[in-house]
């Protein structure tokens, strides 16, 4: 029994830390402890973990560590270990996000996704040197304690990465699908009745875009085509439109016309859909409240690829009940992951995808080159490219 069980243990251990098979999930420090445990109660060999050490890399030979926080958007990790996988001296390793407290300290870098990371995290995590985003947002990252700590957080932008491309293309999407009526569609053909539901189209219709940053761009490049008139609000605009809070933009313009934040209410109003695009912070959080749906015009559609505290619930659930909000079109939502009993889902208007706007082989193939450029930079002490450092 012994022998079955620390065969078993330093089997695993070795494929863990080779990056083989399921075992790839699990965390050095986890096998660490079972291994002492292991050790403790049968009387095996110190070799045993010794051996684990070395292969670990805690025998004196300088390995980098990177921690992904959680088991959601599996492509993150994966392409990162697979750019990875000829460079030993690096490892990657994944924790769900109940057990990143306990093994930050091991790490690094921390590659946060969906994690919230507070201070009192941060605080544990002596080693850590950089804490970075498998995209753009940074919103659960206590920016300030990381700063306390002297450890930098950074940003992948997602203009040179595609991530802003997909982005832009899953508001289409979404757009496409409430304005031909994707449910009802699908209920048809189930039905087999043809010819309807009656559908409507993009041409001539007006499309406010809330928050004009890499997304909003290419997202307006890519409807241009469609014929719509498009408006658009960002915080600043470049100098030669300050002396003007709205203007109104030649043919050649991506947007028609722009505006700042004091607009939002009055471009909703004459939008046919609006597609929030916005940074998620203290100033944006809930800023589609019932105020603003009911500022819209009557039948409306609203799509957010954003973040899902953008919306107020409780208002586009009152404003879809009433009739009043045509169509509600999200890749983000109020709880991650989803509900799938929602009462919000049992609208025959709504669309909701598992926040994969950005999950596309292009983008995430990129990203993880960039993740995994910046990880050898790190171990070899040079200059940083590719991110953004906002600290």
């Amino acid at each position: 029994m012994y022998h079955n069980a620390t065969s078993f243990l330093f089997s695993t251990a070795r494929r863990a830390l080779a990056g083989e098979g399921v075992v790839t999930s699990l965390n050095r420090r986890t096998l660490w402890g079972v291994l002492v445990h292991q050790q403790r109660r049968f009387s095996s060999p110190p070799g045993l973990l010794r051996k684990f050490q070395e292969m670990a890399g805690d025998s004196g030979n300088p390995i980098t560590r990177v921690l992904f926080c959680g088991l959601d958007f599996p492509g993150s990790h994966n392409y990162t270990r697979e750019f990875l996988e000829s460079y030993p001296f690096l490892k990657v390793d994944i924790a769900p996000l109940d057990d990143v407290p306990n093994f930050i300290a091991d790490y690094d870098i921390c590659v946060v996704k969906m994690m919230k990371l507070n201070s009192d995290i941060i605080a544990k995590a002596s080693k850590l040197k950089l804490i970075m985003q498998f995209g753009v947002g940074l919103e659960g990252v206590d920016t300030n304690a990381a700063t306390k700590h002297g450890i930098k957080v950074a940003r992948i932008p997602s203009d040179a990465t595609g991530n802003a491309t997909s982005c832009a293309e899953m508001a289409i999407y979404l757009m496409l699908g409430l304005l031909r009526k994707q449910h009802e569609m699908e209920a048809s053909v189930r039905q087999k009745r043809l010819g309807e539901p009656t559908g409507d189209t993009l041409l001539g219709k007006t499309v406010f875009i809330m928050g004009f940053g890499n997304i909003g761009m290419h997202l307006a490049k890519r409807l241009r085509p469609f014929d719509v008139r498009i408006l658009a609000t960002k915080r600043s605009w470049p100098s030669s439109t300050q002396n003007s809070c709205i203007y109104h933009a030649s043919h050649d313009d991506l947007v028609d016309e722009k505006g700042s934040h004091q607009d939002i209410l009055k471009f909703a109003s004459r939008a046919d859909i609006v597609v929030c695009c916005l940074v998620m912070n203290s100033e944006t959080a809930g800023i589609v409240d019932k105020t603003f749906i009911s500022s819209m015009k009557k039948g409306a559609h609203l799509i957010n690829i954003a973040r899902g505290g953008l919306l107020d619930y409780d208002a586009f659930f009152h404003h879809l009940k009433s009739g009043h909000l045509g169509g509600l079109g999200i890749d983000v939502a109020w709880t991650e992951p989803f509900d799938p009993d929602d009462p919000i889902l049992k609208f025959p208007n709504v669309i909701i995808t598992p926040h994969v706007a950005g999950v596309t082989e292009h983008s995430y193939r990129t990203m993880a080159k960039i993740l995994g450029n910046v990880a050898l930079q790190f171990h070899e002490g040079t200059t940083l490219s590719g991110i953004e450092i906002v600290n």
